[in-house]
């Protein structure tokens, strides 16, 4: 998955994207940065609601953060960068399912919280720009409903 996820588009070969892959223990340990993340947004927050953060990163066998760091000031625009990142999380994804596994990739708050980037290593400024949960495909279940593409497509 990680080799699909390398062989995305990468203006300048800028190499902004960062994995976190986490299995194991250290999913503990994810669980509790997400509790953190929580109260840190919302001292209010209810216990009940605590939890309930914290089992996200319980759910699935292994879990990828995709981060960008940015390299500001370079020719390359900004967006491109986050974008080279956005395509190799979507390779993940088109891999894990290529795979047999079920996959879910998912943003959230965490991705926009200072504290929770800080814990995983990455500049407070640079972005995650998604959480890709991965573990056994569940049967059944109807099937995602999507749109017609040419009711976004316009031919010139």
């Amino acid at each position: 998955m990680l080799q699909a996820a390398v062989r995305a588009p990468d203006h300048g070969k800028l190499r902004t994207w960062r994995f976190w892959v986490v299995k194991g223990d250290a999913r503990l340990r994810l669980s509790e940065w997400y509790g953190e993340a929580a109260l840190r947004r919302d001292p209010a927050v209810s216990a009940a609601s605590i939890e309930k953060e914290k089992s996200k990163p319980l759910r699935s066998a292994v879990t990828i953060v995709i981060g960008a760091c940015i390299q500001r000031g370079h020719k390359i625009p900004e967006i491109e960068q986050v974008l080279a990142a956005g395509a190799a999380a979507m390779n993940i994804l088109n891999a894990a399912h290529a795979l047999g596994y079920g996959a879910k990739w998912v943003t959230g708050a965490n991705c926009y919280d200072e504290g929770f980037k800080q814990n995983l290593g990455l500049d407070p400024a640079d972005p995650i720009v998604g959480i890709i949960h991965i573990g056994t495909k569940q049967p059944g279940g109807p099937p995602v409903e999507r749109p017609d593409p040419w009711d976004f497509t316009t031919t010139l």
